[in-house]
């Protein structure tokens, strides 16, 4: 696909990796249900220990034509991985496609809205 015909803004959830198939299966269904419900191409990338790898999804969306891509960090807080590794690979990203944006968002746990739904969670099991 030509960046002519795919001029989408695109999102990529960023989980840290596992070797083990059954830790990523919940990923796996929450890119999913994300990438039905969202207008915009959803991917699921691992920083490590699993494909596909961060860089390589940013590499596959460039080259789909993606005019901007979002990163948002499954991860509760900005630990050392937010801080200084995943910027490392930014960096190299940037460098290789400086025509797509690429900005990482805040982790999933930084936002008001997931603390919302940890209450819910929360409440629902106390009623069950």
């Amino acid at each position: 696909m030509s960046k002519t015909e795919h001029q989408d803004d695109a999102l990529i959830l960023l989980a840290h990796g596992s070797r083990d198939p059954r830790w990523r299966e919940p990923f796996e269904a929450l890119e999913t249900s994300l990438a039905s419900r969202l207008k915009r191409p959803t991917r699921l990338a691992y920083m490590e220990l699993c494909d596909p790898l961060l860089t390589d999804t940013i590499d596959a969306l460039a080259a789909d034509g993606a005019a901007r891509i979002d990163i948002l960090p499954l991860f509760f807080a900005a630990g050392r991985h937010l801080r200084e590794d995943v910027p490392a690979m930014l960096e190299t990203s940037r460098q290789q496609h400086p025509d797509c944006p690429i900005t990482l968002l805040d982790p999933v746990g930084a936002h008001p809205a997931f603390v919302e739904a940890l209450i819910e969670i929360v409440e629902q099991q106390d009623n069950a």
